[in-house]
């Protein structure tokens, strides 16, 4: 499976502050589990453009995977917030028929180029 995009969500650059916080409650002990929890979140959902298709598997022991073929894709929507344009992440859904979100993942890194990525499979 060759492909031209494959990213987990990213942490930091997703919720700077919520990080920042995470860091700061180290010493009280919960800081730690709240990073370990956050980490295995993001670790655990992955969304792949491979060929003509688009995969979205999440879980760790247990696997989703959603596969949805390009040429059924009617919406793409990105959505950055001010914080996530300044580190280059966002939130992405994917919509085939319908009025849901058929593929929804916040805190990807470069969504646009996805996008792009997807109008330009589609034109092909």
């Amino acid at each position: 499976m060759d492909a031209t995009y494959s990213e987990h969500p990213a942490m930091f650059k997703n919720n700077p502050l919520g990080f920042l916080l995470a860091i700061l409650l180290i010493p009280v002990g919960i800081g730690i589990i709240i990073l370990l929890v956050w980490y295995l979140k993001c670790k655990s959902t992955l969304l792949e453009l491979s060929g003509s298709e688009l995969v979205v598997e999440r879980g760790l022991l247990s696997k989703d995977r959603t596969e949805l073929a390009l040429s059924s894709i009617r919406t793409v929507n990105v959505y950055q917030s001010f914080f996530n344009r300044i580190f280059g992440v966002g939130k992405i859904a994917i919509y085939t028929a319908g009025d849901e979100a058929e593929i929804e993942v916040a805190g990807l890194p470069d969504p646009h180029r996805l996008r792009e990525l997807i109008k330009a499979q589609q034109a092909a």
